[in-house]
């Protein structure tokens, strides 16, 4: 039975919190948008004094001393205590830390500053702000007006600009940027990785017109038999369109033109739902990744975008990509640019990354341990790599606080609207290693369960973690697995338990009648560092741990269907400070920090040849 979008929107509605935003617009690519990246100004307040005055209240809108606004002085007795400009600049998109040396480990606030000219909007547009991600929490104000705020590092999100407040020129836009760590907040405060803080990826401004499509999708539908389908090369394509704003007697228009093929359908309200067949479908998959221009447009506005149709989903033990098994030969990626010690966020920066993915011949990757930028989900479409994304549900979070739930469900949320039409995106995660109980089962399943009716054409799963059995017969019975599509495991037998020949007696057994899935392995290993293969953190170590687990691989029940080992290069991390081998760096890259590629990199390399080969 097909969702009712209504019902969609209402369990949107109430299972996450108010945001002062209005709804997440999708494809900025596809529309008509000004850059505001480049070169910002920036201010360092670790007390926030731009926000706060002594009493610590938050200051007045029209407060002078503001940082939101303007710096003015009018004759030489006006005091004023703020002020933007060089050499005090930050590039966006970027971390602030890879910038300055004085923001290498800073936590705090960080105000951004810049500003911009833009033509008169027309009396049938409207123009929004749009942010890619803002890492932790962000506060947006134009011409000393709030427009919005918004929590979450690794989502998109947008604020309307009324029409007062923009101007045609010197728009003088701020945000305050603060990406401290605490325990109510996703992630919360213990993770593994770098806390890179700032606006991290693209800022646009959007202009529409006054009433448009702010969100669709497309994609096969969920109820045929995809093999019957293949037979009778006629497919049933479903979608849905949201607009910003109800719309009175008007025609939504969707063309496929390499098809030949234009479907119009009246919409009276703000959402529609529609499906049609089409012939001679060429389907997206790794070997094909095929991408089809889509032109969606209402009243003649047109929003250009390219899709692939593609079916995922499981059948007892098996993973089916189009009713045909497949097998995940996945490698686990952080949103880094190891040599430059920064967060990924161009297109350029992901090409690297899939360059070093293509070479191991995976064709999966898991995005951990949050969305990353969308430029990785879009190359991954154009490349035919299949794609895990996660949302940063982490270790110890307070699993028994609503509050906690509803930013978990919020950022959910926004990565399934942003990516849902990308063919690449197989798997939604909502979280990693987290501690079995009650209360995180319950926490869990309500994610899950949210993922489910945002999203039903893709499988969810989670990273769970093993318990291993001193016997050697290591059960994966996490409650989680239940509800799970998937049961994904993350085990590290030779590295934090045992030596690597552990693996050679270990057994494995599976509570569930699933596709099992080694979502984590690893080992540690300075690139150049050589030894005997008992050296730990030597490469050849690393080397030594593979080589077992890929041959206890080889032996894993009928449902192995995959893995995708931690990590495809070395990142940033506080947690690890070993003087001599780690330096702040998390080693379990199979390609080091300055590009290099270690050893253990070459037997995954071959052991994902064989099974390609098979």
């Amino acid at each position: 039975m097909k969702k009712s979008f209504f019902n969609l929107l209402l369990l949107m509605i109430t299972s996450v919190p108010a945001s002062s935003q209005e709804d997440l617009i999708v494809n900025i690519d596809g529309r008509e948008t000004i850059s505001l990246n480049g070169t910002w100004n920036n201010i360092i307040d670790p007390y926030e004094t731009g926000f706060y005055n002594y009493r610590y209240k938050e200051r007045d809108e029209n407060d002078p001393e503001a940082y939101w606004n303007r710096p003015v002085v009018k004759k030489k007795t006006d005091r004023v205590e703020h002020g933007y400009q060089a050499p005090y600049t930050l590039q966006v998109p970027g971390d602030w830390n890879s910038q300055r040396d004085v923001f290498k480990y800073y936590e705090g606030s960080v105000w951004y500053q810049r500003e911009f000219d833009t033509q008169d909007l027309a009396e049938n547009e409207r123009a929004y702000l749009y942010f890619g991600a803002v890492n932790y929490e962000a506060h947006v104000y134009l011409n000393g007006k709030k427009l919005g705020s918004h929590k979450g590092g690794f989502t998109p999100f947008n604020f309307h600009i009324p029409k007062k407040i923009l101007k045609s020129e010197n728009n003088f836009l701020v945000v305050k940027v603060d990406n401290k760590r605490h325990a109510q907040e996703i992630p919360t405060l213990n993770t593994d990785w770098w806390n890179f803080g700032g606006i991290t990826r693209d800022v646009k401004l959007v202009v529409v017109p006054e009433t448009f499509i702010s969100q669709y999708e497309l994609h096969l539908s969920q109820d045929q038999n995809i093999q019957q389908a293949k037979e009778k090369e006629s497919f049933e394509l479903e979608g849905r369109i949201q607009l910003n704003r109800a719309a009175k007697q008007s025609k939504v228009r969707v063309e496929i033109p390499e098809l030949k093929l234009t479907k119009s359908f009246p919409i009276t309200g703000d959402e529609l739902s529609f499906n049609f067949e089409v012939k001679n479908l060429d389907l997206w998959s790794p070997d094909n990744p095929k991408l089809y221009d889509i032109v969606f447009s209402l009243n003649g506005n047109q929003i250009n975008d390219k899709i692939g149709f593609r079916k995922i989903e499981t059948s007892g033990k098996d993973i089916l990509l189009n009713g045909e098994n497949i097998f995940l030969r996945g490698i686990s990626i952080h949103e880094e640019i190891a040599q430059d010690k920064r967060r990924a966020y161009s297109r350029e920066d992901a090409e690297q990354l899939f360059g070093y993915v293509q070479d191991l011949n995976a064709n999966m990757v898991r995005l951990a341990h949050y969305p990353h930028n969308e430029n990785m989900t879009k190359v991954a479409d154009s490349l035919g790599i299949l794609v895990w994304s996660e949302i940063p549900v982490y270790w110890t979070i307070d699993f028994e606080s609503e509050k906690v739930l509803d930013k978990a469900k919020q950022q959910l949320k926004e990565m399934v609207i942003r990516d849902r039409n990308k063919a690449s995106v197989i798997i939604w995660s909502v979280g990693n290693e987290t501690p079995v109980s009650p209360t995180r089962n319950q926490f869990m399943k309500s994610l899950i369960d949210q993922a489910k009716v945002l999203d039903d054409t893709r499988l969810v799963s989670a990273a769970l973690e093993v318990g291993y059995n001193e016997e050697g017969i290591n059960h994966i019975d996490d409650p989680l697995g239940e509800y799970t599509d998937i049961v994904s495991v993350n085990e590290y037998l030779g590295w934090y338990g045992g030596l690597p020949d552990a693996a050679q007696s270990a057994q494995w057994e599976v509570a569930y009648n699933k596709p099992l899935f080694f979502s984590e392995t690893g080992a540690g290993a300075k690139a150049g560092y050589h030894a005997e293969k008992e050296n730990r953190w030597s490469e050849e170590y690393q080397e030594w741990l593979y080589k077992e687990q890929i041959a206890m691989m080889k032996r894993m029940p009928e449902n192995y269907s995959g893995m995708s080992p931690w990590i495809l290069t070395d990142f940033r991390s506080p947690r690890r400070n070993h003087p001599v081998y780690q330096e702040g760096w998390n080693r379990k890259g199979l390609i080091g920090n300055e590009g290099n590629k270690k050893k253990a990199f070459y037997i995954l390399q071959n052991y994902y040849n064989e099974l390609e080969n098979q």
